[in-house]
């Protein structure tokens, strides 16, 4: 089988797997916080694919006899308030935490695609009145604007992912847009107008394509704060209910009201939930520097670093006496 322009089927799929596989090398010896950070959310899907399995206990059943247990064989990282086993909530709310990520984030992802792409490819007014009540959303404050509507459409997952992705899309748009009016500009866009190819083979075809870098990375960075956002609302009161595990519900409700009695019940939600949302921010920024051809190659500042001590090596080479 082969395409419309006659390139085998095969030759396409190893093409990409080879460019998968030079993303990868380089991920590795370039970026190796990157990668550490990769290998961090691997283990963190990992553990929410199978946390059923890996969860000792249920993470609902109470044994009140052993309400705030410290660390033992039996109980490895405690018991709460109530006698649930702590790391089985620890671990059913890493399934929880990466399941609204990276629906929120993709949810994030689409908004920012549907108004930022539409608005920068057909311009004019619409353009315009898109990108003021963009201005007008980005002016109020975050989190305020989260919590207020929040408040109005209820505690729940459903509800918690379409406030996060739709609130982050609409501020994310601006980046979308940008990349579309850059692509408007070159050649291969205006022989496309010229020739008479519908607006929307136009913007299938050649724009969206051409903006997947940018989207993938403001999924690669979004997510981390997705996360974050989640556990400030439910920290707040505000996020998923209580009886749903999450980190941030954790740090406010057992973690708060018995930090002095048991600090690890504060501790442990927050030790994750700092680990997993910097290894998120430090792999998109990886993927960002190795995505953006803007950015010297890909390399970024690390790079640029590099290039200037090789530069300099070899000026003391040629020249040891200047």
């Amino acid at each position: 089988m082969s395409d419309a322009i006659g390139i085998p089927s095969a030759v396409i799929a190893a093409k990409r797997r080879s460019q998968l596989a030079e993303f990868s090398i380089r991920m590795v010896k370039e970026k190796p916080l990157g990668t550490v950070s990769g290998v961090i959310i691997l283990l963190l899907i990992l553990v929410s694919i199978f946390a059923d399995a890996l969860a000792p206990y249920p993470y609902w059943k109470m044994h009140l006899a052993d309400r705030l247990q410290g660390p033992s064989a039996q109980y490895l990282l405690g018991t709460d308030q109530l006698g649930r086993d702590f790391l089985s909530r620890i671990i059913i709310g890493a399934r929880l935490s990466i399941f609204v990520g990276l629906a929120a984030t993709a949810l994030n992802v689409l908004v920012a695609t549907l108004i930022g792409g539409i608005s920068g490819f057909l311009g004019g007014k619409l353009d315009l009145a898109v990108q003021r009540f963009v201005d007008a959303w980005m002016a109020f404050p975050g989190l305020l604007l989260l919590l207020t509507i929040m408040s109005i459409a209820g505690r729940g997952v459903l509800q918690i992912i379409l406030v996060l992705g739709i609130a982050g899309g609409i501020g994310g748009s601006r980046v979308v847009r940008g990349a579309v009016i850059s692509i408007k500009e070159n050649d291969y866009f205006l022989a496309a107008r010229a020739v008479g190819t519908p607006m929307s083979q136009i913007f299938l075809r050649h724009v969206l394509p051409n903006i997947m870098a940018p989207i993938i990375i403001i999924f690669s960075i979004n997510i981390g704060g997705v996360i974050l956002a989640e556990a400030s609302l439910s920290f707040l009161g505000f996020g998923l209910p209580i009886k749903v595990p999450s980190w941030g519900g954790m740090l406010s409700r057992e973690g708060r009201r018995f930090m002095e009695v048991a600090p690890r019940l504060a501790i442990w939600p927050g030790v994750f939930l700092t680990v997993v949302v910097y290894s998120l921010n430090m792999f998109g920024d990886a993927v960002r520097d190795l995505l953006d051809p803007r950015l010297r190659g890909g390399q970024g500042s690390y790079g640029a670093a590099k290039v200037k001590r090789k530069r300099g090596l070899l000026s003391r080479l040629l020249n040891p006496f200047a």
